[in-house]
């Protein structure tokens, strides 16, 4: 069931930790999204920073990571209305509200891997 206010929620969830996260969404949509895009587009404050700076400027360089393999350790809700993910290379202060995951979703997301 849609929310009052008319967007779209979802009706199940499956992190896969080094793959990414599946989304069914009440109107029978389904949107796989790796966990390089979660990361990337991370909607915490110095994620929104990193992207406004690349825009900016192109051969901005970007942090490096020496936690090997990027995986989404963990998903948890947040209330009603999000989700929030802990990546392993310790970043976990992005909050993903569903409308965002939907935008995601429709801008990047994939077919789902199979098993």
């Amino acid at each position: 069931m849609t929310s009052p206010a008319g967007e779209s929620r979802p009706t199940h969830l499956d992190l896969q930790r080094e793959r990414g996260l599946t989304i069914d969404w009440d109107d029978g949509v389904r949107h796989f999204l790796p966990v390089v895009v979660l990361r990337r587009h991370s909607p915490s404050a110095d994620q929104r920073e990193l992207r406004a700076e690349m825009a900016r400027n192109p051969f901005t360089v970007l942090p490096a990571s020496s936690t090997g393999p990027l995986r989404a350790e963990a998903a948890e809700p947040v209330g009603h209305y999000a989700l929030r993910i802990r990546f392993s290379d310790g970043h976990d202060t992005g909050i993903y509200t569903w409308r965002y995951l939907r935008e995601l979703g429709e801008k990047h997301g994939t077919l789902p891997p199979k098993a």
